[in-house]
């Protein structure tokens, strides 16, 4: 198997808009209180994230038992299907989904399938017309990495009414804080027994650093998963910043507003420039371009500018790139030169 592709760092002093890290950075009280828990770096870590699973209990009103808590979302995703899937088995995906999990199948012996997305979107319909006895996880992401779109959460409400019983539906909502969606109702799911929801606090709580994710388990999945998590496997320093990040709401909800911000401008110069973007719910646009070699061809201009976006290849999308969205200044140079490569005729 192939190793599963980062994004390229760049020379040094480049500015990356390839990682969907956070433009603002994690809450103050974060930092203060990774700052203090430096001092117990001589004892291993909380294994059960105690202090972190009250903190997200108390926001988002759930059961801190049915809680995990993972070195990021990644390691939940790879314990998960370790867990249900194997040889033989089918994990069911999007066409455009979140990358990691078809390395996470192939780590497990099981096979990866890609149901089709319309419009850069999310089809459920695509994904019930694909389950076959063999498949064992349904995986999806809402809002979609790399295309940030979204669908309504009734249509993933009824894919699992229409799931079979056996069948583990897995929603991964590392962008959800940028959806205006009530995640209430899909929290739900987990009590029939079926769904596990995942979150991370890498994008919109700015810790992408301190690889702490976390998920809403069923009681009889989070057991099978819990024997595959490294022990103390979340550091006690990123649980501590995580859980003052969770409790500093207030934060959060100014990164997602000045984040919405920024990126509503971007998508609007550009689509006066004349690109065609799907609407994003992240903290990142898609932005497609004409063919592979004027994708190519922007990527290097930009990159002369010392702007790093992230190349889509790997995802089918060798046309795209992905810009996360960073400090004004340089998403509007960003802008600048991708309008001027498009007025010049490059993108055709």
């Amino acid at each position: 198997m192939a190793p599963y592709a980062l994004a390229d760092q760049g020379p040094a002093g480049a500015i990356s808009l390839a990682q969907n890290e956070s433009a603002f950075g994690p809450s103050p009280m974060a930092i203060a209180a990774g700052q203090a828990a430096l001092a117990q770096s001589g004892l291993y870590p909380d294994p059960e994230w105690t202090g972190l699973r009250a903190a997200i209990s108390e926001v988002h009103g759930l059961d801190a038992q049915q809680i995990l808590c993972g070195a990021g979302s990644m390691e939940l995703i790879g314990c998960l299907i370790r867990a249900f899937a194997g040889p033989g088995d089918e994990v069911l995906g999007s066409q455009y989904g979140y990358l990691f999990t078809k390395t996470a199948c192939q780590q497990a012996g099981a096979s990866f399938v890609a149901a089709p997305e319309a419009g850069f979107t999310l089809s459920t319909d695509a994904l019930r017309d694909r389950v076959t006895p063999r498949t064992r996880i349904v995986f999806l992401c809402n809002p979609g990495n790399p295309t940030g779109t979204r669908i309504p959460n009734a249509q993933i409400e009824a894919l699992r009414d229409d799931l079979p019983g056996d069948v583990l539906l897995i929603v991964d909502q590392a962008y959800g804080e940028f959806d205006d969606q009530d995640p209430a109702s899909i929290f739900a799911l987990t009590g029939r027994g079926g769904t596990v929801v995942l979150r991370t606090l890498s994008k919109a709580y700015g810790l992408a650093g301190a690889r702490t994710g976390w998920g809403l388990f069923p009681e009889a999945i989070g057991a099978s998963v819990r024997k595959l998590l490294n022990p103390n496997n979340v550091s006690a320093v990123s649980q501590a910043m995580a859980e003052a990040a969770m409790r500093d709401q207030g934060h959060m909800r100014a990164t997602v507003a000045g984040t919405v911000e920024i990126r509503a401008r971007f998508a609007l110069q550009l689509k006066a420039a004349g690109y065609d973007l799907p609407h994003s719910h992240a903290n990142f646009v898609l932005i497609p371009f004409a063919n592979a070699d004027a994708a190519q061809a922007a990527d290097t201009r930009l990159r002369d500018a010392g702007l790093l976006m992230r190349g889509m290849g790997g995802y089918g999308l060798s046309h795209c790139l992905r810009a996360t969205i960073a400090a004004p200044k340089h998403m509007a140079r960003a802008a600048e030169i991708l309008a001027t490569f498009k007025e010049h005729g490059h993108d055709r």
